[in-house]
C-alpha cells in the first residue's frame, strides 16, 4: 500500500471505524499530518500524494519535531501531542504492512520529551470579579461574553465543551445544570449557581427562536464559536480587567485558566478532591492533585499547624575588609 492509502486507511478504518475516535481526536490528528505534509513539501520537494512511506522515516520525523519547537515555537506538550499522533499512525502501519516493521519500530522508538510542570495559573476571587465586569453589557457581544465567562468560571468546562454547548444541553429552573460530552466520551452534568442560571436564562431569551441544536454561545454569524475566537475573547477582556486589577499584569491567563479557577474555588470552599475530579471530568484523582500544589494559602494553613523549632538566629558579623578584598579577586 502507498503512503497515501495507508494514511487514508488510518483515518477512515482505524480512527473512525475501529476506534470510533471523537471528532476532537480526529481533528487533532488531522492537524498533525497537515503540518507534517507541509514540512515534507518544503524539505523533500514532493507533493503529499507522491510521498513514499520510506520518506517518512525516524530521521524525518525527528526533524519535523525539531521544526515544531524551533520554527513554530511549540512547547514540549504540543510536540509530544504531535508525536503521539505519528506513533498511532505507525502502529497502524506495523499491523497493516508487516514488511515495514523495522521502519515503524524506529519511529515508535522516538521518545516523548520531558518537561517541567509549573504551577497552574488561576484567578483569585477579586481577579475573577474584574474579568466578569469587563464586558460591555450594553452590546450583544458584551452580553454574550459575560454569560460565556460566567459559565466558564463557575462550571470549569473545557473550551471544547463550552463551544459545543447547545440549547438542548441547558436545563434551567429547579436543579439547573448543563450536560456535556467531554474528553474520553464521558457524559456529565454540571450544576449551575442561581446567579449563573439567571444570567444564562436572560441570555437565551434574548436569542431568536431557534431549534434545540442551536449554539448557546454563537458567533456574530450565528454558528458556534471557534477556539481562536474564545482566545481573543479572553485576551480582550483581560486587557480591560488589568486596568482595575493590577495583579493580573504579567500573568499568562488563557481560556483554560478559567477551568483552573473553578477547581481552585471548589478546593478553597472545602470540596473533596474526589468530587472536584467528578466535577471536572478527570479520568483519575491524580490529575486533580495539581490544584493542591497551586494554592499557597493551603500551604500556609498547613505551615501554621506545625511547631516552631525555637532556634535562635545567629548574629551577623561582617567580614574583615582585607579578607573580603582577597576573596573577591
Amino acid at each position: 500500500m502507498t503512503f497515501q492509502a495507508l494514511l487514508q486507511g488510518f483515518f477512515v478504518d482505524r480512527l473512525a471505524g475501529q476506534r470510533q475516535a471523537s471528532a476532537h481526536t480526529i481533528a487533532a490528528y488531522r492537524d498533525t499530518f497537515r503540518l507534517l505534509l507541509r514540512f515534507a513539501m518544503t524539505n523533500l520537494h514532493k507533493p503529499p500524494s507522491r510521498l513514499a512511506l520510506e520518506d517518512v522515516d525516524a530521521a524525518f520525523v525527528t526533524k519535523f519535531l525539531e521544526h515544531l519547537e524551533r520554527e513554530r515555537g511549540n512547547g514540549a506538550r504540543t510536540r509530544n501531542a504531535r508525536l503521539a499522533a505519528v506513533h498511532s499512525f505507525f502502529r497502524y502501519v506495523a499491523f497493516t504492512e508487516p514488511a515495514h516493521a523495522l521502519l515503524c519500530q524506529r519511529v515508535l522508538a522516538i521518545p516523548s520529551k520531558r518537561f517541567e510542570r509549573g504551577p497552574v495559573e488561576f484567578l483569585a476571587p477579586e481577579e475573577t470579579e474584574a474579568l466578569l465586569a469587563a464586558p460591555n453589557v450594553d452590546t450583544w457581544i458584551g452580553r454574550r461574553d459575560r454569560a460565556f465567562l460566567l459559565v466558564a468560571v463557575q462550571t470549569g468546562l473545557r473550551v471544547s465543551e463550552l463551544i459545543a454547548l447547545r440549547r438542548e444541553d441547558v436545563r434551567l429552573g429547579t436543579g439547573a445544570h448543563v450536560r456535556t460530552l467531554g474528553k474520553g466520551r464521558k457524559a456529565r452534568c454540571t450544576p449551575l449557581r442561581r446567579d449563573v442560571a439567571r444570567v444564562l436564562e436572560h441570555w437565551l431569551r434574548e436569542q431568536p427562536s431557534t431549534g434545540p441544536q442551536h449554539s448557546v454561545f454563537p458567533s456574530a454569524r450565528g454558528g458556534p464559536m471557534s477556539r481562536d475566537a474564545v482566545e481573543r475573547l479572553v485576551r480582550k477582556h483581560l486587557a480591560a480587567a488589568r486596568t482595575v486589577c493590577p495583579s493580573l499584569n504579567g500573568r499568562n491567563i488563557t481560556p483554560h485558566s478559567l477551568r483552573h479557577s473553578a477547581a481552585m474555588n471548589l478546593l478553597r470552599c472545602g470540596v473533596d478532591r474526589s468530587v472536584i475530579a467528578l466535577w471536572l471530568g478527570h479520568e483519575s484523582m491524580e490529575t486533580t492533585q495539581i490544584y493542591l500544589h497551586a494554592d499557597m494559602r493551603l500551604k500556609e494553613q498547613a505551615l501554621a499547624r506545625t511547631n516552631d523549632s525555637h532556634l535562635a538566629a545567629p548574629r551577623y558579623r561582617p567580614k574583615d575588609d582585607l579578607m573580603a578584598f582577597l576573596e573577591g579577586l
